[in-house]
């Protein structure tokens, strides 16, 4: 399917089939169940083909509910699912559960949400993400703290064909002063030809995260392809956390915006072919998106 838009980071969840510890009444417009059909519209929209539906929590149990959802929706054509890397006998048993099923396609572990920055360095830990690199699978790395991208270039040498990509351009600081360290840190990161990056979640980091624009984003957007390049971006919409800041549509109109200002290969890659090249996405389930009538 020439041109396939894909949005590479949305997620679904509900407190009633899964625990996600971090919810709570601060989060009040999100704090409950939220659907892929209430994200359906907005992805309509923006002429969006296809969808990345990356783990929310770290059970089991949030990989169910999305694989239930992506079984009855066409559109998600692939799953970031959970693995318990920090327990490599239970990580192993995971992970050839999905061996036959190519809709899933990597794994994440919400590191941000554990007290150790270096948790992934632990040697257990290590042993699961050699198992992650021997099926085949990519890792999704949250890395919101410049510790965590710092560990980049470690984690490359340990597992030199383990594909990584850094949700969220790894939390640039868009809003503040000063761009260091994650201007030094990404460049380090980018250095490794495994490593990839989404252009995604990039709001202020601010006491008002929605706050952003599209100029506060530009300099980093401008800083990843200079460390990247477009062949190692991807577009993701991060809803819906991005109700917090905005809302899917601001997200869509103001990263699109500079995209636009790209050279069309560029926009091509981040909007799609580089999402599908990294994550290995099953070309059958994009074939299965074209219209009945298509020639």
């Amino acid at each position: 399917m020439a041109g396939t838009i894909v949005d590479a980071h949305q997620h679904v969840w509900d407190p009633a089939r899964a625990r996600y510890d971090w919810l709570g009444p601060e989060l009040a417009p999100i704090d409950r169940a939220m659907s892929f059909a209430e994200l359906k519209p907005s992805l309509a929209s923006a002429g969006v083909d296809a969808t990345v539906l990356v783990q929310s929590a770290d059970n089991d149990e949030d990989t169910r509910l999305m694989l239930d959802v992506a079984a009855a929706n066409p559109e998600i054509v692939a799953v970031v699912a959970y693995a318990p890397l920090g327990r490599p006998a239970d990580a192993a048993a995971t992970l050839e559960s999905f061996r036959d099923n190519s809709l899933i396609v990597g794994v994440r572990n919400l590191i941000h949400n554990i007290p150790d920055p270096e948790w992934l360095l632990r040697p257990e830990v290590d042993e699961g993400l050699g198992l992650l690199e021997d099926a085949g699978l990519s890792f999704d790395l949250v890395a919101v703290l410049p510790e965590h991208l710092a560990l980049v270039p470690t984690l490359t040498q340990r597992h030199p064909h383990l594909r990584i990509v850094l949700d969220h351009l790894a939390k640039p600081p868009i809003g503040l002063a000063d761009p260091e360290p994650w201007w030094t840190l990404i460049e380090m990161a980018a250095a490794s030809p495994t490593v990839y990056a989404k252009v995604s979640g990039l709001y202020s980091a601010t006491a008002d995260s929605g706050s952003w624009s599209p100029d506060s984003v530009r300099p980093y957007l401008h800083r990843a392809l200079e460390c990247f390049g477009a062949d190692r971006l991807m577009y993701g919409g991060d809803w819906p956390i991005s109700v917090l800041s905005g809302g899917y549509e601001r997200v869509w109109d103001g990263l699109t915006l500079l995209f636009d200002e790209l050279p069309d290969s560029d926009r091509a890659r981040i909007l799609g072919t580089t999402a599908l090249e990294f994550y290995r996405i099953d070309p059958r389930r994009i074939e299965a998106l074209r219209p009945q009538n298509a020639k």
